[in-house]
């Protein structure tokens, strides 16, 4: 696996800057329109990419799987699935869309099938979650030969292992890898941001968050402190619109937010070489202390602390830096030394 690459001309590293996922997934609610609108939003916002998802409810759940708890929705989760799906000649003209903006187009298939209906449309295929197990699905992902993003919520690490070696044996060798929580929305003690260093340290190749808890700017912000490459935020343009997905999504200024936050981040996370700054040059010169006279001292005169400190030089020359001191003490002036004069090498000897 290649520990960097790229996606439509962003880079995706062991450490970051954040390659930022909008993620639409199927919070269109079956209008074309609204997922034009939401492709519009991920760009306003700073997003380097839009996200997508394409199932078809017979390909998910059986008829009979019943109703799921968490969404207190009485209807059957395969009359959701199918109430959800996104149709197929929408892809061209939203992928248009995110093309007029420079973003990403990404896209999560849920069958085999529609990692061939995609292949055309996206620069990169998400692996949700839920299907980090089905291997005839990322077996089809890894052989269409481009970037490769696995959510692992709801996995241990040896799953993920297992998942990784199915994907690198069928011949995918770009891949990122999200902490996840599988929980809508996923509680602040649960997140786990800290995960995304362990996939890191683990496999070699970049990681990230995707992140489901509600807050918009605290488990990114901490994700790109800790250096994620790809981070992934489900949004919508209200939270009251009908649907699963929207009541746990961030809206479009959440989603902005979200961008200026873990941009200001990466910006004073910095690169983590102890260097000293340009801007630090004016108060290093100002405020380093050097040996310097206090009292006027003659010629072959001792030096002592009654006559020199350590001080701080402000806009006098520079002078002998303070681990001298103890070799000046040691010597005499060679010449007639002014008070406040900053010490050369030249202006002593010893004893």
């Amino acid at each position: 696996m290649q520990p960097s690459f790229e996606i439509r001309g962003r880079t995706l590293a062991l450490t970051g800057p954040c390659f930022i996922i909008g993620e639409a997934g199927s919070n269109h609610n079956g209008s074309f329109e609204q997922a034009l609108a939401l492709i519009d939003v991920a760009a306003k916002a700073g997003c380097d990419a839009v996200k997508f998802q394409v199932f078809k409810a017979k390909r998910l759940y059986p008829k009979a799987a019943g109703s799921s708890d968490y969404l207190g929705d009485e209807r059957s989760i395969f009359d959701i699935i199918a109430a959800m799906e996104l149709p197929e000649d929408w892809l061209p003209r939203l992928r248009a869309r995110a093309d007029h903006h420079n973003l990403a187009f990404i896209a999560s298939p849920f069958h085999e099938e529609a990692v061939a209906l995609l292949d055309p449309f996206v620069d990169a295929f998400k692996i949700a979650s839920y299907e980090l197990t089905h291997a005839p699905l990322l077996r089809e992902v890894a052989k269409r030969d481009k970037p490769v993003i696995m959510s692992t919520g709801a996995s241990n690490l040896d799953e993920v292992r297992e998942a990784v070696a199915t994907l690198e044996a069928a011949g995918c060798d770009r891949l990122a890898l999200m902490q996840c929580t599988a929980a809508y929305p996923t509680p602040p003690e649960a997140v786990n941001v800290r995960a995304l260093v362990t996939l890191r340290d683990t496999f070699g190749i970049p990681s990230g968050l995707s992140d489901h808890s509600e807050h918009p700017e605290i488990a990114p912000m901490a994700a790109a402190a800790l250096g994620a490459a790809v981070l992934e935020k489900h949004y919508t343009l209200s939270k009251f619109l009908p649907g699963p997905d929207h009541a746990f999504a961030v809206e479009p200024d959440g989603l902005s937010r979200l961008v200026a936050g873990v941009r200001a981040v990466e910006r004073v996370v910095g690169s983590g070489d102890k260097t000293v700054h340009g801007v630090e040059d004016e108060l290093r010169a100002f405020a380093r202390r050097v040996l310097m006279t206090t009292k006027a001292v003659a010629k072959g005169e001792r030096f002592s602390r009654d006559n020199v400190d350590v001080l701080r030089r402000g806009k006098l020359v520079g002078g002998l830096e303070p681990k001298r001191l103890e070799a000046l003490l040691a010597g005499v002036a060679t010449r007639d030394l002014p008070a406040e004069t900053p010490l050369q090498e030249t202006d002593f000897t010893s004893g």
